[in-house]
């Protein structure tokens, strides 16, 4: 599968609508919400779901009804789901929602999965024999290493090859900088990765420029970042994304392409 240049990562695992009133929570909500991004620019979607008192949550039937929802919504917008653990779920847990569910694509974190070798080498299989896109997140050189080193051994297979470089951190808050983006470069330089860029605070879209000068594709969204870089608050995931657009094509980036 082609990877989107632009994903939306709408809500993430943490926000809530009291942290800003156009977050997306419900099914309704990540529906409209993609569908408007869709119109913005954005090529995919990186989705959360929610339980009926806003929690991370990482139940099938809850991403089935979303992930339909958005499918109406938004036709043709590739829906990726998380298996992040928020700190909540288990491997384990994150490999029955994987089973259960059997997406066409999930992003997979590498740290997340070395809590439990055993069951992450189940996980990779499973995504293998089923078709589910993978995209590892690796948040420093520590989860680059664990990757190559499973990749080596054949826990994961060559063809699972997309990657995420994730900039900055949520807590305790590190805000993201472009020169951040040059030591996952170095390391994973040569293991020939599909690589997108996340990027936490309020340089998100600085960060973002930067990846597309290197030839990688972005994520973007109130997951990692609601403001501009001199701290306005964007009204919408929808102006987020159409800013970052019309920053980009300002840059010369051609945006109707797929990395």
């Amino acid at each position: 599968m082609p990877l989107p240049l632009i994903t939306v990562a709408p809500n993430g695992a943490r926000r809530l609508r009291s942290d800003h009133p156009a977050l997306p929570v419900t099914t309704d909500q990540v529906a409209e919400t993609a569908r408007a991004c869709q119109l913005a620019g954005a090529q995919a979607l990186h989705l959360h779901v929610r339980d009926d008192t806003g929690r991370h949550s990482l139940d099938p039937g809850r991403y089935r009804e979303t992930i339909a929802a958005v499918e109406t919504a938004a036709p043709g917008m590739a829906i990726q789901i998380t298996t992040e653990s928020g700190g909540i779920f288990q491997v384990g847990e994150q490999y029955q929602t994987l089973e259960a569910l059997r997406p066409a694509a999930a992003s997979i974190s590498v740290r997340e999965m070395a809590r439990d070798p055993e069951i992450a080498a189940r996980v990779y299989a499973l995504c293998s024999e089923v078709g589910t896109e993978v995209q590892h997140i690796l948040y420093g050189l520590d989860c680059i290493k664990t990757l190559l080193d499973w990749r080596h051994s054949g826990v994961i297979n060559p063809g699972q090859n997309q990657v995420i470089f994730v900039l900055g951190q949520y807590n305790p808050p590190v805000l993201a900088r472009p020169e951040g983006l040059l030591p996952f470069l170095n390391g994973t330089k040569g293991a020939n990765l599909d690589w997108t860029v996340c990027a936490f605070g309020r340089y998100e879209h600085t960060c973002l420029l930067e990846a597309l000068k290197h030839g990688g594709a972005v994520r973007i969204g109130f997951e990692n970042n609601t403001e501009t870089p001199n701290g306005e608050v964007f009204a919408d995931n929808a102006a987020s994304v159409a800013a970052f657009v019309r920053a980009a094509e300002t840059a010369g980036h051609t945006l109707n392409e797929v990395a």
